[in-house]
């Protein structure tokens, strides 16, 4: 299992649950974390899906991730 982690344009509690849908289906519910308090939004994730498919997943919810 890879750890992965984004900068996302994800910044509150509302976008979060745009995007928890699109995550879940693509990480797995429970898999991935939005630390809104940082200023660079960073999503973080254990899963075995690979960086393009999670990208995909946030950009379907109308969000950008930056892979870093």
């Amino acid at each position: 299992m890879e750890n992965l982690k984004f900068k996302t344009t994800i910044k509150c509690e509302g976008c979060l649950a745009k995007v928890t849908p699109h995550l879940n289906e693509t990480a797995g519910e429970g898999k991935w974390h939005v630390d809104l308090t940082n200023p660079a939004k960073i999503l973080t994730i254990d899963t075995e899906s690979d960086s393009a498919k999670i990208k995909g997943a946030v950009e379907k919810a109308g969000f950008k991730a930056e892979l870093i």
